[in-house]
């Protein structure tokens, strides 16, 4: 797989999306938020995703000038419509603007609808843990396509629903945890078909309803399970929970409109910890925690035991330096985009 460095790939990206049409500002948002997924070792929802993008800009999918329309507000609340502009441009608008009301009001819930592919979830709550708030996001993808069987069943009813949540800590890297809640988020299916990798039983049943580990199996018929194996229950009902609040309370419905776009209607909180005890104790408390549950000894198989984020840190800091590996079927994707555009001079690979 070629290596690309992270300020080439996002030079790449970034100009792809404005020969794409995508205002400039918008362009180096999302591929901020793509080479962000990308460092973190969430490939997911990396580069992977540039295709897709540009393949739904061309349909009229993704509006890439589009900017957020407050439907709604009050202080302590924002419902905004997002025209169907990029979902990193929204989304993180959207926070901002949360992450204000929470310095006057100490609490702030928002909702957005109408908007496309958000990317990787955390990058959202994040932004309210750096500026010292705790973060909340929920996902769901309205009536566009779905993935994810209820548990029991074996027909898609449901998206891959993720949740992110995020703490301010004194640690250098970042406490937060961004799960679907399907037994594997749909992008790491569609990296291991882009690397020829078999998968896990217990991602997927096959169009027949058995358990198989071909990634392909999604697209020719197959379905997700909810998070838990045996215990899908709890998937389950946490995936009922993600999409009542993303998307039936912004008004999505629920069930397949063939076609719909891809719509991530999210839900948002944003909660001061000063309204409980003083921030800077909060933190220190946070870090305290994650010290005390690093130093459980480790159980046989296990080296260590690590804090909800502590992987992504450590895989940020070493692919900042030795680059980010991208899948030979990516990259020959994404070039033959950068080429269409005349963009080949772009394509720079190889650790610096």
């Amino acid at each position: 797989m070629p290596i690309v460095m992270p300020d080439d790939l996002h030079a790449l990206a970034a100009a792809i999306y404005q020969a794409a049409g995508t205002p400039p500002e918008h362009a180096r948002i999302v591929a901020s938020h793509n080479v962000g997924a990308n460092l973190a070792g969430h490939d997911s929802h990396g580069i992977v995703r540039l295709p897709t993008y540009v393949e739904r800009i061309a349909k009229g999918h993704i509006v890439p000038a589009a900017r957020p329309r407050v439907i709604a507000e009050t202080p302590t609340t924002l419902f905004v419509d997002g025209q169907w502009g990029f979902g990193p441009v929204i989304s993180e608008w959207t926070m901002e603007r949360l992450i204000e009301k929470a310095r006057d009001v100490r609490v702030a819930v928002g909702a957005v609808r109408d908007q496309s592919h958000v990317g990787r979830l955390a990058d959202y709550p994040l932004k309210a843990a750096q500026a010292g708030f705790i973060g909340l996001m929920m996902c769901d993808s309205g009536q566009g396509t779905k993935h994810v069987a209820p548990f029991g069943g074996r027909a898609a009813r449901l998206g891959t629903n993720p949740l992110a949540i995020a703490f301010p800590s004194d640690l250098p890297g970042p406490v937060f945890l961004d799960m679907a809640t399907s037994a594997v988020a749909g992008g790491k299916l569609l990296v291991a078909r882009a690397r020829k990798q078999r998968i896990p039983f217990g991602w997927l049943l096959d169009r027949d309803g058995r358990p198989t580990d071909d990634p392909n199996a999604q697209v020719e018929g197959g379905v997700m399970l909810p998070l838990g194996g045996p215990e899908g229950h709890k998937g389950y009902a946490l995936s009922f929970a993600v999409e009542t609040l993303a998307a039936l309370l912004p008004g999505l419905g629920f069930g397949i409109d063939p076609q719909g776009r891809h719509n991530d209607g999210a839900f948002i909180l944003v909660v001061d910890p000063g309204a409980f005890q003083p921030p800077a104790e909060f933190k220190a408390s946070v870090a305290a925690f994650v010290r005390y549950l690093k130093e459980t000894p480790p159980a046989e198989g296990f080296a260590e035991v690590l804090y909800p984020g502590e992987i992504e840190y450590r895989t940020e800091q070493r692919r900042r330096q030795e680059g980010i590996a991208v899948e030979d079927d990516t990259w020959q994707r994404v070039s033959a985009i950068a080429e269409r555009f005349g963009l080949a001079h772009l394509l720079r690979t190889g650790a610096t």
